[in-house]
């Protein structure tokens, strides 16, 4: 520190102390020295080496979303920042709060083409909710507290600071965040009134209901879930969820239908196409969900409530959009619904879940048991029942058919506990994002359910495990393909596997040894128990390779551009779809 006052970077560690972090995910660079060399001389603030930057910003995320704080990530120009892409739009398209701190170089050599220059503002402003390139030093604190509250406020996203050289280097003033309390940026946070009174009028009037809640419910807080709760039982509806949404309404309620969309649950899917009123709270109607949109939920009255205005009748035109943080709709509706002494019809709703357990008695995730060959949805319905009753425990994915498996086979029952990359579908989230969580939760078990394919995308973030002894488990479904591009290959394409098998795989358990961590393999599913029970004792990395059926699809599937009344339950299905004289799809 200056007798003057604070270097850029003091400035820029100071914001970060008084916005509450405690941790930053980083890889150093010649822009960025200034701040390292800040980190250095203080205790304030951990710093986690990633291994490469596309892991540290997948790791913040799984920070931010297992604790519902902003995510940090700190890198250096050009390569630095280009590298974190993938993990900003990652953050942007799951709704994820993350702040990233990009070197630049000197502000004087901005636009030469000099050394390890990139154009991070322009590169990033399409992939997040914000973007900064600080310019003069009396900016700088209120760069950064703007920064965090654009992260955090409305529809969470991640927000990219760019730090010239010069800037970092200079000498200013610091201001704390009160000083900037009255930003420009200030989201509608509670709902209009009269339209959630319309809302509560057609829930109350519903004949076949479903409530479809999303990830916004998730980022809304704690409350929010137990509010959406509260009311789901209150009126006695069925309740589906999204890929984004699991663990915000309890998976073990029989009042839970499972996740819809793609790979949902038949009754999930059948009941969105059937019902007459569907209150969409914090999901903003994605394809994966949708399906063939002229033929989504056809009859039904839409609700939708979600923090962000350019997310309604975006994808889906609705008849009741309510704009407001699904924790303080929900709260209002609940009120609503108290103060009317509202009743559901009693009638009609038995007929509705009368026609649903039908739906679920088709059993629509059962498999039949490998005698020799270990099935995947075997592998974690045995993880699952390992894992049953304990209250610490986080699971993220990568992407694939393991991710899928993995939202249909294990149960949540809170929300910050199931981590995953929905909207960009990034291959090699899971292990980075693991780690985060491990930061921010040392003593809980962490499991990355991963594909062999996925997991070697960021396969160097093992090392930073180990140097930061954190005991991830990665507990790879390995079939040797890229699995869900070899089934869409089948289906889709003749059977013709075009670049979709993996030939050269590692010794996963070799390597693990290689990265200081504990290596297991099963290849029977006599010996999947065992291998389960050391990989969750061991209070170490552990990578454990769990070799399954090469040619096992993942079911129910609702093939690309069909509707949800045209579900794939299995490999030899053809669906019929016989019309109640009600009108509603009876398969």
């Amino acid at each position: 520190m200056s007798k003057d006052g604070l270097t850029g970077s003091e400035i820029v560690l100071r914001a970060l102390v008084d916005q509450g972090v405690d941790t930053i995910f980083g890889y150093p660079g010649g822009a960025v020295l200034p701040i390292y060399d800040a980190l250095f001389q203080q205790n304030s603030i951990k710093h986690v080496l990633v291994r490469q930057e596309g892991g540290a910003v997948h790791a913040a995320e799984g920070y931010a979303r297992s604790t519902g704080k902003v995510g940090v990530v700190l890198v250096t120009s050009g390569p630095g920042a280009t590298n974190a892409v993938t993990g900003l739009t990652d953050a942007l398209m799951d709704s994820v709060p993350v702040v990233c701190l990009t070197g630049q170089v000197p502000t004087h050599l901005i636009g030469n083409d000099a050394f390890q220059e990139a154009d991070t503002t322009g590169i990033t402003r399409p992939c997040t909710k914000h973007n900064y390139l600080v310019k003069k030093m009396e900016d700088l604190p209120g760069v950064m507290h703007e920064a965090f509250h654009v992260a955090r406020s409305g529809r969470p996203g991640p927000v990219v600071v760019d730090l010239p050289k010069d800037i970092l280097q200079g000498i200013g003033a610091y201001q704390g965040p009160e000083k900037f309390s009255q930003t420009k940026y200030q989201p509608q946070i509670k709902g209009d009134l009269s339209q959630i009174e319309k809302a509560v009028d057609a829930i109350a009037k519903a004949k076949r209901p479903i409530f479809y809640c999303g990830g916004g419910v998730v980022n809304a807080g704690p409350r929010a879930s137990q509010l959406l709760t509260e009311f789901v039982r209150l009126t006695g509806y069925p309740c589906t969820l999204t890929l984004m949404g699991l663990g915000a309404y309890p998976a073990s309620d029989r009042q839970f239908l499972g996740m819809l969309g793609m790979h949902g649950t038949y009754e999930a899917n059948l009941a969105m196409y059937n019902c007459d009123v569907m209150i969409n709270i914090g999901a903003r109607f994605d394809d994966r969900v949708t399906g063939k949109l002229d033929e989504f939920s056809p009859n039904s009255t839409k609700i939708h409530v979600d923090i962000d205005p350019s997310s309604i009748n975006k994808n889906v035109s609705v008849d009741i959009p309510i704009i407001g943080d699904a924790g303080h709709v929900l709260e209002d509706m609940i009120k609503i619904w108290k103060a009317r002494q509202c009743r559901p019809d009693k009638d009609a709703l038995k007929d509705w879940w009368s026609t649903i357990e039908d739906w679920r008695g088709k059993n629509c995730l059962a498999y039949e048991p490998g005698a020799k060959v270990i099935k995947p949805q075997q592998a974690l319905e045995r993880l699952g029942a390992a894992i049953k009753g304990r209250e610490d425990v986080f699971i993220t994915t990568e992407v694939g058919q393991h991710q899928m498996w993995a939202a249909q086979f294990l149960p949540f029952d809170k929300p910050n506990h199931w981590m995953t990359s929905g909207g960009l579908g990034t291959m090699g989230y899971g292990l980075p994002a693991a780690m985060g969580v491990q930061v921010a939760h040392p003593d809980a078990l962490v499991i990355d359910v991963a594909g062999e394919a996925s997991i070697l995308m960021n396969i160097q973030e093992m090392s930073t495990l180990a140097q930061y002894r954190l005991p991830v488990k990665v507990f790879i479904l390995n079939n040797e393909y890229m699995g869900m591009v070899r089934q869409w290959q089948e289906l889709l394409h003749g059977g013709r596997y075009s670049e979709s098998y993996m030939e050269s795989l590692p010794d996963f358990v070799k390597l693990a040894e290689s990265f200081h961590a504990v290596g297991l393999r099963a290849t029977k599913p006599d010996e999947l128990d065992d291998v389960i029970g050391e990989m969750l004792e061991v209070d170490r990395p552990v990578i454990a390779d769990i070799m399954v059926d090469k040619a096992e699809n993942c079911f129910p599937m609702i093939p690309s551009g069909a509707a949800h009344n045209e579900m794939l339950l299995g490999p030899d299905d053809q669906v019929e779809k016989p019309i109640s004289e009600e009108g509603m799809v009876l398969v």
